[in-house]
């Protein structure tokens, strides 16, 4: 009985973790090609459970999942590499 609510509070502390909504405004992005490959970009990542791709205000905005976290080197890093610079990184936790 001990180890069950051991079990059950560890699920509503790990349930309580935040997210993080980042959202990253870049330069270089221009039509749906270039969300697209934005969006499969951070979808291939383990701990982005959504992103969405504003084209006309150059935003990307990246959900991670509960209790995970994406250091702005590693967003930084990702867009570089396809070909866009990014402006600024903000985040939020929810």
């Amino acid at each position: 009985m001990n180890r069950l609510v051991t079990v059950i509070a560890s699920l509503g502390i790990c349930s309580l973790a935040a997210a993080d909504t980042i959202t990253t405004t870049i330069k270089g992005t221009a039509c749906d090609l270039c969300a697209s490959a934005i969006e499969q970009t951070f979808k291939a990542q383990p701990e982005v459970k959504t992103v969405d791709v504003d084209l006309e205000n150059r935003i990307v905005i990246i959900e991670t999942k509960h209790g995970q976290t994406m250091d702005d080197a590693k967003i930084k890093n990702l867009l570089t590499n396809a070909g866009y610079a990014v402006v600024r990184v903000v985040r939020k936790k929810e």
